[in-house]
């Protein structure tokens, strides 16, 4: 059964995958065929197809490389590296206006937004699952002497502000959390406005990026904190320290020691903290059934494996707590996923940020995205959303004016337009040509990136099962 389960994930994750690629490029098709474009070949993804057929003097294919798609217009301005060359010269062709080639090359970003607001009523209508913890601007862990503890912030406090921008969540990739207004801020110091005790306060943390390998991207920057979020006990170890002091699955930590517990990560500090030697009980306050109760635990060394640290032996925390369905507009969905594209570019762009390029995302991290959302508890939903963000991505990236992309063949069009003449055939060749060959080259340094954290992912998700002496 889980093999199948597997089996039917995969299925639809290149189903869902494949259909925006198909709708952007059913764009372009359908606008060519309007307009009386001659069509060579419609390619869902790139290199040498693995299938094709032929149909009514149109080449349908699906290529090699799952990254893309393409509609082989040989009257618009040549992409030999990626489409091969046409069976016919273009001098044999008749010329299209500036006009026809602006509307073919506007088509395909256009259904690729019809497509998001398609999946935004669809989300409006069936709802996305929120988590509450995700909603909160209140800090629930600060690592001990890292850079949000050594500027005076600490755990519950609660932020409104960072480096200058509102925030109303924590985590969420939207212009509004604190995750992004951490990573995309430019200065030495990140100033943090905090409200603590209902009085308003500034810390000015000096953000950390953890050290990385050649081979792996540059880390984004932090400040070594977490928003709040229930610390509740998903499963025991067998024979464990938790497992003798009582504690079950469902039981919610929400005191250590007598000082109140805003997140996970404060329970692993104290299990950290502890080493092989003889150490003091920690007082955990634990809540059951609406019921307060202490209980005394201290961690053990596991006998399996033999390099494991000291432990209480929870095996797992629940981290999707109060989920709730939201019902946003859809209007409103797109805008906020314009918002982050925009935000992500402009980052991108500028020189004073730590975003680069290698930090962007390819089609591996797609697929892997839509797995683990098809792999979780209200899965279908999350990918509807997920979707909405997808296609405004491959929209208004598309509309970059940069040759190959749908932007450069309007640009082209526009200077033939004010020119009144198409730009030399053999110069736009080598143009089209070159930034093609540059676009391959950077899917592949993208697919080096995202197919390295999902190996690396995979064995961290492997790990040895603890087991504690009878």
């Amino acid at each position: 059964m889980q093999v199948l389960k597997y089996i039917f994930i995969v299925f639809e994750v290149l189903v869902l995958f494949n259909l925006l690629i198909f709708v952007h490029e059913l764009g372009h098709f359908l606008a060519a065929r309007w307009r009386g474009l001659k069509v060579d070949r419609f390619a869902v993804w790139f290199g040498k197809p693995i299938w094709k057929k032929k149909i009514k003097g149109v080449e349908y294919a699906l290529g090699c490389i799952p990254a893309g798609g393409y509609v082989a217009l040989p009257q618009m301005a040549p992409m030999e590296v990626i489409e091969g060359k046409s069976g016919e010269s273009r001098e044999e062709l008749p010329p299209i206006s500036a006009l026809d080639k602006i509307i073919v090359a506007v088509a395909g970003p256009l259904f690729s937004f019809l497509l998001a607001l398609f999946f935004a009523v669809l989300v409006w209508w069936v709802g996305r699952p929120v988590n509450e913890s995700d909603k909160t601007t209140i800090i629930g862990w600060v690592e001990p002497n890292g850079p949000a503890a050594k500027s005076g912030l600490r755990a519950g406090d609660r932020i409104i502000e960072v480096d200058g921008h509102p925030v109303k969540q924590y985590s969420p990739t939207s212009h509004d959390s604190i995750v992004w207004r951490v990573v995309t801020s430019e200065g030495t110091n990140i100033p943090i406005k905090y409200v603590r005790d209902g009085k308003e306060a500034m810390a000015y943390p000096t953000p950390f990026r953890r050290v990385t390998k050649w081979y792996e991207r540059k880390a984004f920057r932090q400040v070594l904190l977490d928003g709040a979020h229930e610390a509740i006990i998903h499963d025991v170890v067998t024979n464990s320290p938790a497992a003798q002091a009582g504690l079950k699955r469902g039981d919610q930590v929400v005191a250590i020691n007598g000082k109140d517990v805003f997140s996970v990560n404060t329970v692993l500090d104290a299990e950290s903290a502890m080493t092989n030697a003889a150490a003091e009980a920690v007082t955990l306050t634990i809540l059951r059934d609406a019921k307060r109760q202490d209980v005394a635990l201290r961690a053990e060394k596991p006998v399996s494996p033999a390099d494991a640290k000291p432990s209480f032996g929870i095996k797992d925390w629940m981290n999707r707590v109060n989920t709730t369905l939201a019902h946003p507009d859809p209007i409103e969905q797109v805008k906020v996923s314009v918002s982050q594209i925009v935000g992500t570019v402009r980052a991108v762009t500028s020189r004073k940020s730590d975003v680069s390029v290698q930090q962007l995302g390819g089609a591996v991290m797609i697929i892997r995205a839509y797995k683990n959302f098809f792999a979780s508890e209200n899965g279908w939903r999350r990918v509807l959303w997920f979707s909405v963000l997808l296609n405004v991505n491959l929209a208004l990236l598309n509309l970059l004016p940069l040759p190959v992309l749908d932007g450069g063949h309007i640009l082209l069009a526009t200077i033939e337009a004010v020119r009144r003449r198409p730009v030399s055939p053999r110069l736009l060749n080598y143009i089209q040509s070159g930034f093609a060959a540059v676009l391959i080259l950077f899917m592949i340094f993208i697919l080096f990136y995202d197919t390295g954290d999902w190996v690396r992912s995979a064995r961290a998700d492997r790990e040895e099962k603890i087991i504690f002496a009878p």
